[in-house]
């Protein structure tokens, strides 16, 4: 397989660390939020605003679904965090190509996540306990989607993109 899909909660790296792993590789980019939102025309908390969480869910299938027909090969993809929720989803990531789920703890998640006002999933005055309610959630999740997990915690961006090229090239 040569396309690479990163899963996890928001602020796990996905993004900043798949940009950088995919110059490495030399393989495209693109974050499914990102297409979502050029499609649209609108950010994430507006269609959130707009429309609803359940449309959001359905656009990101829509998205995978279209990767998955048009045979992209040499793709790095980085994933909203809910995506992997819908089972489809997960069948549509393995399809797509090698799942890598980048792990982190709560409080570290948090720590990266706490200032940001453009996700409308932590809208809330309890972040961290919000953060840790979802996590629980979505943690058995994510290692069921995943071929392999990457602990973030203690790594800078560049050791994560390593970990991710390492992956890439051993598949």
């Amino acid at each position: 397989m040569s396309n690479i899909c990163l899963i996890g909660y928001m602020g796990s790296g996905k993004s900043s660390a798949g940009r950088l792993a995919a110059d490495i590789l030399k393989y495209d980019f693109d974050d499914t939020d990102d297409i979502i939102v050029r499609r649209e025309g609108i950010s994430i908390p507006e269609i959130f605003e707009k429309n609803g969480e359940s449309y959001f869910r359905g656009l990101e299938t829509g998205t995978l679904k279209e990767l998955c027909e048009s045979n992209v090969s040499k793709m790095l993809l980085s994933t909203g965090g809910g995506l992997p929720v819908r089972m489809e989803n997960r069948v549509l990531l393995k399809k797509f190509g090698r799942v890598i789920y980048l792990r982190a703890r709560t409080e570290t998640l948090y720590e990266r996540v706490k200032e940001d006002r453009g996700r409308p999933l932590l809208e809330t005055d309890d972040k961290l306990g919000r953060i840790r309610q979802m996590l629980a959630n979505r943690d058995p999740i994510y290692r069921e989607a995943s071929d392999c997990i990457i602990d973030t915690d203690d790594m800078v961006l560049a050791q994560v993109a390593k970990e991710i090229v390492n992956i890439a090239k051993s598949s």
